[in-house]
């Protein structure tokens, strides 16, 4: 064991798990860290080995697991695997609870779902599935089954964001996050019995009822994160797809866009803050139900605090106003050279009508300019009484 700690301090990526082949053996894995990782930091490892996704706390305080991972004790449960899955901008949540296993119910923002193959799910209305220990195939066969269905997915994402996390039952301790793990314990009793209401005492539960609103927090956090990180993705899409505007300004003098796909792009920056920000599930407000149950605010704010979600919205706020201003002052000299273009076209119409005047009474405007009376007929007084 002491040589496995060494191991970890001097090369604790050696450590992390970077393959699915490496699920089957997690609930017994009691002595190597699990990393917190998501879909963008795996295929990062894939392609570069030795540039890992920047830090984050629960990277930075993964050894404060160790303690728990290291000394298995006998009312200690197996080390179980939390993963998050977000498919789309949002669920079409009363569509869905019509086709969801028996026993499925609402909690709060969400569905659960006590209990699925040997786990249990929640389901949110973020685009994103919580699951409690399951493997990755059994949560990719609860969605083949029942949210990859018509009218579910609102908005899907073109490649799903995933990120995972572990955890572990002992009813000796209390409930917490240490490191990168969840300790799944004893938690305070709720202010409000009917903020989670009690599941039918014959309901199968895949875990133990006294945590549940530990596990709906943790699990609301999660799908907060993955939420991000799908509008993260999508930013960096956008903003590399909008990053030659300036240097084609300053080489030729001209956006490379019209009027109309800048504003196009400008709806879309609109769509990405109004996500961010405005929707009835934004990354900003804490949900109505942590009002009133402090100790479930605690859990929710404990892991939004690791997952660094106000930091990750701050900075794609600044990205937004930054993409914003760059494309209001392109937009503008699109605007300023469409106007000197109208003023051509007035100018080119007032000549055409002069030209016009002068050709159709030319013989007129040469009798006014060289004061010269109108020519009189010449026909002789005789000629006209013949």
């Amino acid at each position: 064991m002491a040589s496995s700690l060494r191991s970890f301090i001097l090369n604790p990526r050696s450590f992390r798990s970077t393959s699915a082949s490496n699920c089957a053996s997690r609930s017994t894995c009691t002595c190597a860290p699990r990393w917190f990782s998501s879909t963008r930091a795996r295929l990062n490892d894939e392609t570069k080995q030795n540039k890992p996704k920047a830090a984050t706390p629960l990277r930075r305080k993964a050894a404060d697991s160790l303690p728990i991972r290291a000394n298995p004790t006998p009312t200690r449960g197996a080390i179980r695997p939390v993963l998050t899955l977000t498919t789309a901008e949002r669920y079409n949540l009363p569509v869905l609870a019509r086709i969801l296993p028996a026993g499925s119910c609402a909690l709060q923002d969400a569905y659960w779902v006590p209990k699925w193959r040997q786990g249990e799910i929640f389901v949110f209305g973020n685009g994103s599935t919580v699951s409690w220990g399951l493997e990755e195939a059994e949560l990719d066969e609860f969605r083949a089954k029942f949210i990859a269905k018509a009218n579910i997915e609102v908005e899907r994402l073109p490649e799903p964001e995933t990120e995972d996390l572990e955890f572990v039952t002992d009813p000796n301790e209390d409930t917490r996050l240490q490191g990168d793990l969840i300790i799944l314990g004893q938690q305070p009793a709720l202010e409000d019995p009917e903020s989670l209401p009690a599941p039918p005492p014959d309901l199968q539960l895949a875990l133990p009822v006294y945590n549940l609103g530990a596990r709906y927090a943790y699990s609301q956090a999660l799908a907060r994160s993955t939420a991000l990180s799908a509008l993260e993705t999508a930013l960096d899409e956008y903003l590399a797809g909008v990053a030659t505007m300036p240097h084609n300004l300053a080489r030729t003098g001209k956006p490379g866009l019209s009027q109309k796909q800048l504003m196009v792009k400008l709806g879309q920056l609109l769509k990405f803050r109004q996500g961010l920000n405005l929707n009835a599930e934004n990354f900003s407000d804490t949900p109505e139900l942590y009002w009133i149950e402090p100790a479930m605010e605690a859990y929710f704010n404990r892991l939004s605090d690791a997952l660094e979600i106000k930091q990750r919205v701050a900075h794609m706020n600044n990205k937004i106003t930054y993409a914003s201003e760059v494309q209001a002052t392109l937009r503008e000299l699109i605007t300023t050279s469409s106007s000197h273009r109208m003023e051509e076209i007035i100018i080119l119409l007032i000549f055409v009508e002069v030209v016009m005047v002068i050709t159709l009474n030319w013989r007129d405007l040469r009798d006014a300019l060289f004061n010269r009376q109108p020519e009189q007929d010449s026909e002789t007084p005789a000629r006209r009484r013949h």
